[in-house]
């Protein structure tokens, strides 16, 4: 009997589940593992994958730096009590040791995983790679010196609520990014800076989420003043301003006659930011009905003016914006979830004034310097400023500019602005 032919054995395949909602991200990673020979599995949200995690056994899992219905940390608190020796890598390429266990297959990961963020498209919270040598410098550009990481460790101190103002050290960011819209220089702010300025050269869009007078019209403008498309309109609508009946015409445009008091055709919003940008402040706002609407222009940039149905071309970049949980909305229905993941492309938190209270000074002083572009020159006196030092902001950095605006009018003709004339919501004084 002849010897046996021995045949080359097939590796073992290997397992990688995919935690992004970001669907095209998901594809372009899952397609380079697949090369590899990996076997895939995709989940668009923490909870997803920790069912599949349970389900089958994984080598690694790829988690991105934002989900739609978990707080990262609190998915991986989660993931390392359950699979404690299962490799982690995040998208920011990352991989992250378990028991002192990892996995001999990360190299792989890691180049699929760079193919993913190398190719068209953003990854879900960050934007992707220009090119080696852009981001090399600005990887510079954002390097901390121990200093400046040591100061930021200790503006991070909790707060009485127990919140942490600053980023982790590796998410540290330096002062040369903050944009000059922006005061201040607390890592919260400067996180908002640097954002912009990575997503601004891209056609992505822009989900801006923030307490009511953080500044997410500032950021939108911001957006579009570093984009391609600076040269082209800015369009704003405040989704909560304009009655539900009217908002549709509004936002898409009509025909003469498309309806009661319609007595001629008018351009919609959509149509008027053409080569520009749109901004739809107050999204979560929008009637459900409407926001099928918008899916359908946001998926093929087509829509259909009030009273017609040719379809129009528009090339419009869409930044919206909201001071409501969109993620949670749509998980109860109440905001459209395929909508909410085609806008929230790439996501910008602005923070509340009660989380980066170093920069009252700053601000302060910038608001004052602005009233006197309109009149004479005016100070606050050490009263005054322990007054709004004392003040827990509950409107942000909108009330404290009326709130010093109000002051100025009321010092009148004195140069200084007293205690007597800081005056908060309620305790306005009639005159």
């Amino acid at each position: 009997m002849g010897a046996a032919t021995l045949r080359p054995t097939q590796p073992a395949a290997r397992t990688a589940v995919i935690a992004s909602a970001d669907l095209s991200f998901r594809q372009r990673v899952r397609d380079a593992l697949v090369d590899l020979r990996w076997q895939v599995r995709e989940a668009a949200g923490g909870a997803e994958a920790l069912a599949y995690l349970d389900s089958a056994p994984a080598e690694t899992l790829i988690l991105d730096s934002w989900l739609p219905d978990l707080e990262v940390e609190e998915f991986i608190t989660e993931f390392e009590k359950l699979h404690p020796v299962m490799d982690l890598v995040t998208v920011d390429e990352q991989p992250m040791r378990r028991n002192g266990v990892r996995s001999p297959r990360r190299n792989e990961v890691l180049f699929a995983l760079r193919r993913g963020q190398d190719s068209d498209g953003a990854v879900w919270n960050g934007a992707r790679e220009i090119g080696r040598r852009e981001m090399q410098e600005e990887a510079a550009n954002l390097a901390l010196t121990e200093e400046e990481r040591a100061l930021g460790e200790a503006n991070g101190e909790r707060t009485a609520e127990g919140r942490r103002l600053a980023p982790p050290a590796s998410h540290a960011i330096n002062v040369s990014c903050r944009l000059p819209e922006f005061i201040g220089d607390h890592p919260a702010m400067l996180k908002v800076s640097r954002r912009i300025r990575l997503v601004a050269p891209h056609h992505t869009p822009v989900l801006i989420e923030g307490p009511t007078g953080t500044g997410k019209e500032l950021v939108a403008r911001a957006i579009h003043r570093l984009s391609p498309r600076s040269s082209r309109p800015f369009v704003a609508l405040n989704c909560a301003a304009i009655p539900e009946t009217l908002l549709e015409a509004e936002l898409f445009g009509h025909t003469r006659g498309a309806f009661t008091g319609a007595v001629q055709g008018r351009v919609g919003r959509i149509e008027a930011a053409q080569g520009g940008t749109l901004f739809l402040d107050e999204i979560g706002e929008m009637p459900l009905a409407l926001q099928s609407k918008l899916l359908r222009f946001v998926e093929v940039g087509e829509l259909q003016r009030v009273g017609e149905n040719d379809p129009v071309k528009v090339d419009v970049r869409i930044v919206a914006a909201t001071h409501r949980p969109l993620a949670q909305l749509a998980s109860k229905g109440s905001f459209r979830a395929d909508l909410y993941y085609r806008l929230a492309v790439f996501l910008i938190r602005t923070p509340s004034l009660e989380s980066h209270r170093e920069d009252l000074p700053g601000l302060i002083a910038h608001f004052l310097a602005r009233q006197s572009e309109r009149g004479p020159a005016k100070t606050l006196n050490a009263e005054a400023v322990q007054m709004l030092r004392d003040h827990r902001w509950p409107g942000n950095i909108r009330e404290l500019e009326h709130v010093l605006e109000r002051a100025a009018i009321l010092a009148e003709d004195r140069p200084e602005i007293g205690a007597e004339e800081i005056e908060f919501g309620d305790s306005v004084q009639p005159l």
